[in-house]
């Protein structure tokens, strides 16, 4: 994922690569190639901040240093800014590259913004999460975190990053002030839509704050949600998210302020939970199994239910 060899970047531009990385830079020497990819991205990458907790600066140093600014091969013919490799869990298309090995395999991307996407989804995995109780404005910390959590193998791979992000002073995006909208508690009149700009318009989609408990990410769902526009904001097949949260094709959306999992929900509840839970008003064995991230099938029969069965407040639903 981090090597920098003959095959990502082009015999043309390896001078200036070597350049950009290991000579020193002054604000006279700045690269054009640098400061042009970082106009195209910057809005993406606070996005991204906003949306996933990641360090804009981290998401454009990343970009600039694993896809020599969107110019190595990796970038130019498979859209991936970030080096991440296909893993078994990919199922899209591969370009084949020597790297820790001969002819391995990198995602390759229909469009760079999903290079992007990919890489926040990327570091959504349990292994990186230490990064996240970091604050946003602590890029190197942020930098030594992701050497740490094994995204690099390159021991300077901290210092490349936090050199480019002090260079090109990219830590000026980590204010977390908003330039893409994040979310708006106000549904747009469709009557008026006709009249309206459509970049207005496009400011009133929620987007979704990524939360984690029980060892899960989740989201909330909203009184304007849709299951349809939460899979298209994730780029998730919305079979895979409904099977994720047990929903059925012929189920009601579930109440604003339920947690919807972006991952498989848990058999059994993590070391430390509770052990049981107290119905309340209002409450089914769904939204029970909702609250605490536990797949129904298993609350059901922890429980010798059928999801036909009705429960009633004052009840004590055993969490397995």
């Amino acid at each position: 994922m981090c090597k920098y060899n003959n095959f990502f970047i082009k015999p043309i531009i390896l001078a200036f690569f070597i350049m950009v990385f290991y000579a020193p830079l002054s604000a006279q020497s700045l690269s054009p190639a640098y400061l042009d990819y970082i106009q195209q991205w910057h809005d993406l990458a606070v996005r991204h901040q906003q949306q996933y907790g990641i360090p804009a600066s981290i998401t454009l140093a990343q970009g600039l240093l694993e896809s020599g600014a969107g110019l190595s091969r990796l970038a130019t013919e498979g859209n991936n800014h970030f080096g991440i490799k296909c893993h078994k869990s990919w199922s899209g298309e591969g370009i084949y590259a020597d790297d820790d090995m001969k002819n391995e395999c990198f995602r390759k991307y229909p469009h760079p913004e999903d290079s992007f996407e990919d890489h926040a989804r990327f570091l959504m995995q349990r292994r990186y999460k230490p990064l996240f109780a970091l604050e946003t404005t602590d890029y190197e910390a942020w930098a030594e975190g992701l050497k740490r959590c094994g995204y690099a193998t390159d021991p300077a791979y901290p210092a490349k990053l936090v050199n480019i992000i002090e260079v090109y002073e990219l830590f000026r995006f980590d204010s977390g002030q908003p330039i893409v909208a994040q979310r708006c508690d106000l549904a747009p009149d469709e009557s008026l839509q006709h009249a309206i700009d459509p970049q207005i318009v496009e400011q009133f989609k929620i987007m979704h704050k990524i939360h984690e408990k029980w060892g899960l990410f989740y989201v909330v769902i909203s009184k304007y949600d849709s299951y349809d526009a939460i899979a298209e904001e994730f780029g998730v097949k919305k079979k895979k998210l409904l099977d994720f949260n047990d929903v059925d094709r012929n189920d009601d959306i579930f109440p604003p302020g339920t947690p919807f999992y972006l991952q498989k929900k848990n058999e059994k509840m993590p070391s430390g939970a509770p052990k049981s839970h107290k119905v309340k008003k209002g409450e089914s064995m769904r939204i029970i199994a909702q609250r605490y991230g536990i797949r129904l099938k298993d609350l059901l029969r922890a429980n010798r239910l059928k999801k036909s069965d009705i429960i009633h407040p004052g009840d004590y639903i055993i969490l397995p």
